[in-house]
């Protein structure tokens, strides 16, 4: 009886691992990069797929750019632009945030990185919950001059926002002050 399914069992097993292998990719790379640019903000940087859609658009007004993976829930990326003292640390910017995080429900702080790309800076790390989910936060503070500093902020679901740690490090990694144009 054994003999009668080993010619099948062994045409079965590269199927089954080629479908294996293509739902552990999938959502890993869902196209090809995308560059951001606008007239409206003076920096850009690299999207590492299509599956980041654009929700709050910059306006000579409101500079906010923000992204989502997806949708809000598994991925949210949030930049903005802040001034600050020449002598402040990165790392007390990231006390006064942590001074506010810790009012959330379930909040864990996490630790600290230091991150090189086009900018130098520091990841801060932390949990919390929302609606009863497990939830993650990534914030990128990136130095980009004497007094100012751009934070990006990463938001999603933990097991989600761990699974696309890659794609946030390169965002932040690519992200740069835009070159005038002359």
């Amino acid at each position: 009886m054994r003999d009668v399914f080993r010619p099948f069992l062994r045409h079965l097993l590269p199927v089954v691992t080629l479908a294996a292998l293509a739902s552990f990719t999938s959502g890993q790379d869902s196209g090809p990069e995308v560059v951001f640019t606008d007239p409206n903000v003076d920096f850009t940087f690299i999207l590492p797929n299509t599956t980041w859609k654009m929700i709050v658009k910059p306006t000579a007004a409101d500079p906010s750019v923000e992204y989502v993976y997806g949708d809000r829930v598994e991925g949210h990326l949030e930049i903005r632009r802040i001034q600050v003292k020449s002598t402040d640390l990165l790392s007390d910017l990231i006390s006064q945030e942590e001074q506010k995080l810790q009012f959330a429900l379930g909040f864990v702080a996490g630790k600290e990185e230091n991150i090189t790309g086009k900018l130098r800076g520091v990841v801060y790390n932390y949990e919390f919950v929302r609606a009863g989910r497990p939830m993650a936060g990534r914030f990128y503070y990136l130095r980009a001059g004497d007094t100012t500093v751009y934070v990006l902020r990463f938001t999603g679901r933990k097991d989600n926002l761990r699974r696309i740690l890659s794609q946030t490090d390169s965002i932040a990694r690519t992200f740069n002050l835009a070159v005038p144009k002359a």
